[in-house]
């Protein structure tokens, strides 16, 4: 596992660029909820602290991980965002259900990116258990959300670098 050598939560402040006057959104599937909420509490916390003021970060739910893409689409439709966040947990079942899902989710949440030119930050875990899922959302591994709103922070800042 990737993460067995680094811990999602680490990272040296100084490498962050401010959120000072930038939006965000954090799309959430409400999918195994326990994961994805402690992720997005770590997504919005860091987001926080590095200058984005509350009324900056707009929080959506949606059903489950699939759901993500249109959900950023959405939000994306309606401008003034500097990036989205989409948080999810798929943890692998006895079908190949998990394929499906996965590999739609990944092309879904890429192609939205590109399509509006907007960093949209792939945060779903995708995982053999639920116990490595909980171990990557604020568990042993630290929280991917967390991992998450550090890259979006950087992908706006290079974006506004042209």
């Amino acid at each position: 596992m990737s993460t067995a050598n680094k811990h999602l939560s680490h990272y040296d402040p100084a490498g962050v660029p401010s959120g000072a006057g930038r939006r965000f959104a954090l799309v959430v599937s409400e999918w195994n909820s326990e994961v994805t909420d402690a992720l997005r509490r770590g997504a919005r916390e860091t987001l926080l602290k590095h200058g984005v003021v509350e009324s900056d970060i707009v929080e959506r739910w949606v059903p489950g991980s699939f759901e993500l893409a249109a959900g950023a689409q959405f939000l994306l439709e309606r401008g003034g965002l500097h990036g989205v966040i989409c948080l999810g947990s798929i943890v692998r079942g006895e079908t190949p259900h998990f394929d499906y899902v996965c590999h739609g989710t990944t092309q879904g949440i890429m192609s939205v990116g590109l399509k509006f030119s907007v960093p949209v930050i792939f945060g779903v875990l995708t995982d053999d258990s639920l116990q490595q899922a909980r171990d990557r959302s604020g568990g042993r591994h630290g929280n991917k959300g967390v991992d998450c709103a550090i890259a979006a922070l950087k992908m706006a800042d290079l974006k506004a670098q042209g």
